[in-house]
């Protein structure tokens, strides 16, 4: 399908997918359109052939799909200027935090198809893994939409109500493993190595144990057991962490943070 893609909001999110879609060869560059009321922050886009625009309703006319990347408080100020110029043609597909498919609904009328995007700051180098859910759009539509966050990373559709559950596994889960990996890389220098090499070590590590479980769809356990040689050192340390409370404190962690989402 040969459409068009208007990104209102030219911030890091917005820039990301910009340029994402643009190196991922899913569509061509001047069928993108990207706006920022500091046009002066996006000018660089237009060197690698994407439009730019301070003109919301200007990407509203010229777009099929429109990905609303802007701050959540802007939400209501954005849709109620280009509601008038969006058609049941058009897909909105929101990547802010915290407004629902029914607030969305509430602003931008009933005609338009609506699709909730929760990415994670992977984005940024087509590594996302972003969340979807969805209200009144056809399968082809949301066939495409789809489509167009699997050049971005990879895409799962989820029932909005685990939406703030996926802000914290996969949106906050990113800081989660930077965490781990910052630990992993103080242990590499205390034993040893210098930060650089520590630090290649420690995320070469964890991108392979992820690419494991990606690919061979194995729970973490199965991968386990092959490197837990019987009084050998991996369990012995993982024992340890355990009796430090590895596990049950990023459980902690995550539910902490999905308490907090829950009770803002």
């Amino acid at each position: 399908m040969n459409k068009r893609v208007g990104i209102i909001g030219g911030g890091n999110l917005g820039v990301a997918i910009a340029e994402g879609l643009m190196k991922s060869c899913f569509i061509q560059p001047d069928h993108i359109i990207i706006t920022r009321r500091n046009i002066a922050a996006i000018r660089h886009l237009e060197q690698q052939g994407i439009l730019v625009s301070d003109n919301n309703v200007e990407a509203v006319t010229y777009a099929d799909v429109i990905v609303l990347a802007v701050k959540p408080f802007q939400v209501a100020e954005v849709l109620d200027r280009i509601k008038p110029s969006l058609t049941e043609n058009h897909v909105v597909v929101s990547v802010v935090t915290g407004v629902t498919v029914e607030m969305l609904r509430q602003y931008a009328g009933e005609k338009v198809s609506l699709v909730r995007a929760m990415p994670n700051t992977a984005i940024a180098i087509q590594e996302s893994m972003t969340c979807l859910s969805f209200d009144a759009i056809s399968s082809e539509r949301l066939a495409y939409v789809q489509e167009l966050f699997n050049q971005l990373g990879k895409v799962v559709v989820i029932d909005e109500k685990l939406m703030d559950a996926a802000t914290v596994l996969g949106a906050c889960g990113i800081a989660y493993a930077l965490r781990y990996i910052r630990a992993n890389i103080q242990g590499g220098i205390e034993i040893g190595f210098d930060a650089a090499t520590a630090s290649l070590i420690a995320a070469q590590t964890v991108k392979g144990a992820a690419e494991l479980l990606i690919k061979t769809g194995r729970h973490p356990e199965q991968e386990i057991d092959k490197v837990t040689t019987p009084k050998g050192c991996t369990i012995a340390g993982l024992n340890e962490m355990e009796h430090q409370g590895f596990s049950s404190s990023l459980i902690k962690g995550i539910s902490a943070s999905f308490d907090k989402i829950n009770h803002k």
